[in-house]
């Protein structure tokens, strides 16, 4: 007997006793934006960032989503950021930004996330609460859907789910 089941992820999955078969009903597409500094993951302030590199994390992410395109852009250039948030508008369905010490600088990123009507999740891998008093402003956090930070790399897991399921 063949039976259909609506799960928490956006698919069914269709099948008997012998296969499964995942049948998607949208793919969603999500662009992670990281910004400066962040292509050093895995050597920078290990006891901060941890020790692994930003791409084998990203295959992780790829294997836990497997209904999801996820692309990746690494910035340590402002205006680059920006290009990157602005044609991402229409083409994604949200957007993961760690703009990194620009979160707390620029005027400009912040105005580009207002700009555009997809969501965006600010992430951070350290708590930047925790640190020093700069780290406590962010100019991205008023127009982001929400922010994730502290819970290291995992949190681009979190906004993840929190842009496919919530």
């Amino acid at each position: 007997m063949i039976s259909a089941r609506v799960l928490r992820h956006p698919y069914w999955i269709v099948g008997s006793k012998y296969t499964n078969i995942r049948i998607f009903a949208f793919m969603k597409k999500i662009l992670i934006i990281n910004g400066p500094n962040l292509n050093l993951l895995g050597k920078r302030e290990p006891l901060v960032y941890g020790d692994k590199k930003f791409g084998d994390y990203l295959k992780s992410l790829k294997i836990l989503f497997p209904g999801t395109g996820i692309s990746y852009f690494q910035s340590n250039i402002e205006g680059e950021i920006i290009g990157a948030l602005q044609k991402a508008d229409g083409k994604y369905t949200g957007v993961i930004l760690n703009a990194g010490g620009y979160t707390h600088t620029s005027v400009a990123i912040g105005d580009a996330v207002k700009a555009i009507s997809i969501p965006v999740i600010e992430v951070h891998i350290s708590n930047v609460y925790s640190r020093e008093p700069f780290r406590h402003v962010s100019y991205i956090a008023p127009a982001a859907k929400g922010v994730i930070a502290g819970f290291g790399l995992d949190s681009y897991r979190l906004a993840m789910e929190s842009l496919l399921y919530a």
